[in-house]
């Protein structure tokens, strides 16, 4: 039914999917099959990786459950065209959006594991910014229409110390792209790809990098950028310089707390909210940051390219929380856009923060980082796993029933959550096809005989001294672990 494009039963597609999964894991793929569905049907969210164990979904003992980890594999290239071939959610007028971004894996005591980079997370108090010791995974998700917790995972990389973000995110995103054009999801004709992010990217470099393919680049730069308008053309140079001269590169500036330097901007729009009030956007076309030969730019041949494209901002009435709404500034890599686009521009930008709520769940609720594993190939395969599970979840999105608290208020069948869908698939998996094979009996061996110490100490490992950006960290001196800040006088 899915070669000759019918429209399949949602248990069918379900059960589909289990199979084409079970035949993606290579090696222990019982173990590593089970403990997919041990994720999906154990009560209550997933606190340990032991506490999976005793599930009645996972038929084998906890030193399975290890060993699979840490031993079993894992066929990833055809696991991300299987999830690109996917009935996958769409925007309003039928476009594919894509948002990117990096949750952190924190572990700062995990000191016999290797790979940790520095992540940046935000804390409570004056420690808002930290620095925390973890491993960083660069995520792409396909966002929905509409006010919703859904999203589709598509892709998971791990970052490691010293990449460079941009060029990970862009060849990322291109083995996305070109997967998604060979399943089927774009073809010549159809709107591009939208690729929204939010701040931390240089979106004018992943324009550049990925000019190439048929997307759209939309993200949140600093609210202290600098832009450059359209260099003049010769007669307009020639006008205003009768004296003659040598004609400029660049434009005049546009910056971003100067509304002296906006001037007219060339499409407004204003529109009613019911969370933030009313919506005022102005943007601005053909606009470009003035590159210099520093830094990602340091090696590039030839002459600096000029990356055009529109620049928004967005002024809201009120926030949800109350506090002072700040004008977010916006970038997007198509040059002009008129008022409609002008609106559908910050709103698929709000939309990215969908992922957000995909991020809680697989972390409160699935236990993405809830393993104290250690090698760092076992934990790509539990995130994989995890991506497996909440493909799953969306998959039988239109089968479950709503098990919801006493005190919760009902939702309709098309409005569920993905905790809530979690509730009931223990039932749906007593229908569904269990590929795995049964166990065979064995008994536990004799292990470390009683008195004898541990003769191999542990390989210890320095956290990474470069950002998943690539930039050296410096920690202050007031914030050196360990050590109090002296006083003075």
């Amino acid at each position: 039914m899915v070669e000759q494009g019918v429209q399949c039963d949602p248990f069918a597609e379900l059960s589909c999917f289990r199979g084409v999964f079970y035949d993606c894991l290579t090696g222990r793929r019982d173990a590593l099959f089970e403990l997919a569905d041990a994720v999906l049907c154990t009560d209550g969210p997933v606190k340990t990786l032991v506490g999976l164990a005793p599930a009645p979904e996972h038929r084998r003992g906890h030193g399975a459950l290890y060993g699979a980890l840490n031993r079993g594999r894992l066929d990833v290239d055809r696991l991300r065209a299987e999830l690109a071939g996917l009935p996958l959610p769409r925007a309003a007028d039928g476009r594919l959006v894509l948002a990117v971004d990096v949750p952190p894996w924190l572990r700062p005591d995990a000191d016999t594991s290797d790979a940790r980079s520095f992540c940046h997370t935000y804390g409570r108090g004056d420690a808002r910014h930290q620095m925390i010791p973890g491993w960083p995974y660069s995520w792409v998700v396909a966002l929905e229409s509409g006010r919703t917790a859904w999203v589709a995972p598509l892709d998971a990389v791990r970052l490691r110390p010293g990449d460079d973000l941009a060029a990970v995110t862009a060849a990322q995103l291109r083995d996305l792209v070109e997967r998604l054009v060979a399943a089927g999801q774009w073809s010549p004709g159809d709107p591009p790809v939208l690729i929204v992010a939010d701040a931390g990217y240089d979106v004018m470099r992943l324009a550049y990098l990925l000019r190439d393919l048929p997307v759209e680049i939309l993200g949140r730069p600093r609210s202290d950028r600098v832009m450059r308008r359209p260099a003049p053309t010769r007669a307009q140079f020639a006008a205003a310089n009768p004296a003659g001269g040598r004609p400029p590169k660049h434009g005049a500036e546009f910056i971003f707390k100067d509304a002296r330097t906006w001037g007219t901007p060339d499409a407004e729009t204003k529109a009613q909210t019911t969370r933030y009030g009313t919506a005022r956007a102005q943007s601005w076309d053909r606009l470009h940051p003035e590159l210099q030969g520093r830094a990602a730019w340091r090696d590039h041949p030839g002459r600096l390219p000029v990356i055009e494209g529109t620049v928004i901002r967005l002024q809201v009435e009120h926030l949800p929380s109350g506090g002072d709404p700040k004008p977010p500034w916006l970038w997007w890599s198509r040059p002009t856009a008129g008022p409609t686009e002008t609106d559908l521009a910050w709103q698929t930008f709000l939309r990215r923060f969908d992922i957000e709520h995909f991020f809680r769940m697989i972390k409160q609720t699935l236990g993405w980082t809830a393993p104290r594993l250690r090698d760092a190939e076992a934990l790509d395969r539990w995130t994989w796993l995890i991506a497996v599970a909440h493909t799953q979840l969306r998959l039988a999105r239109s089968l479950a029933v709503d098990l919801r608290r006493p005190w919760e208020k009902p939702a309709e069948p098309d409005k569920l959550t993905p905790a809530r869908v979690r509730r009931g698939f223990r039932h749906l998996h007593a229908r569904t096809s269990t590929p795995a094979a049964v166990p065979k009996p064995t008994r536990a061996g004799p292990g470390r005989p009683p008195g004898s110490t541990n003769r191999r100490s542990t390989t210890r490992y320095d956290v990474g001294l470069l950002l998943a950006t690539g930039e050296s960290y410096r920690r202050p001196a007031h914030h050196t672990v360990g050590s109090k800040p002296r006083r003075t006088g």
